[in-house]
């Protein structure tokens, strides 16, 4: 009995590593550059106010390091990002952004934005993402700031996901 639960106890653990080391080697370990400040697409028809007041560049660049660290994904931010980066480099642009309402009649607000990921210049994936948010709980007493930080939060955690296993034509957060 004894021989027998140690024979299975050791099978166990021999299981658990193996799958272990499969499921690290299933993801990319390449450090994956990523712009510090997440441009607005140049055709965006975003309000001034939000563009110069909301600071979503800078929060969705730190979001998806962040996320990124706690996906096993190692990112990095740098001052410019482009196709024809060295390495994993994914380009991003805020397509759209709006914040509408107010404390009374609450707050409609979104962020969209697209990405593609480059191997050293090769394109090897793409996705267009969009968070939805109406405040959470007490959303009528924050600002638009405020509500449009929470659609770049989720963004940038999705965005960090997508990142462990980029695939083409990806529809990310509320447009699943």
């Amino acid at each position: 009995m004894r021989k027998t639960a140690l024979v299975s106890a050791a099978l166990l653990c021999g299981v658990f590593s193996v799958s272990h080391a499969a499921d690290n080697n299933a993801a990319p370990s390449a450090t994956v550059s990523v712009p510090a400040v997440v441009p607005f697409a140049q055709d965006a028809v975003i309000a001034g106010a939000v563009k110069r007041e909301c600071q979503l560049g800078e929060k969705l660049s730190g979001f998806i390091k962040k996320y990124g660290q706690e996906k096993g994904v190692a990112v990095t931010q740098v001052a410019s990002v482009g196709a024809g980066s060295a390495g994993r480099a994914l380009v991003l642009e805020i397509t759209d952004s709006v914040a509408d309402g107010n404390a009374f009649l609450g707050h409609h607000t979104y962020t969209t934005v697209k990405g593609r990921l480059y191997q050293d210049g090769t394109e090897v994936g793409h996705f267009i993402g969009r968070r939805n948010s109406m405040g959470g709980a007490f959303g009528g007493f924050k600002g638009n700031c405020s509500v449009l930080g929470r659609t770049v939060k989720a963004l940038g955690e999705d965005i960090a996901g997508w990142l462990a296993r980029p695939g083409k034509d990806d529809m990310l957060g509320d447009l699943e």
